[in-house]
């Protein structure tokens, strides 16, 4: 099955929200920034909001 442009560009988003929470959650635990746990957190959360919402 193919899957449309708008599918791809949230598939392609949802991929890069989820990059950039495991790049500041690995950054934060070594460095103990809480600032950034928390960040990629919220980051993370937000993948899966957009990935739920937006589900082809």
């Amino acid at each position: 099955m193919k899957r449309s442009g708008a599918d791809q560009g949230i598939r392609r988003m949802v991929y890069a929200l989820t990059g950039t929470a495991v790049i500041l959650i690995a950054v934060g635990v070594p460095t103990r920034q809480m600032w950034l746990l928390g960040l990629g957190a919220w980051v993370l959360i937000g993948a899966f909001l957009v990935e739920m919402i937006y589900r082809p």
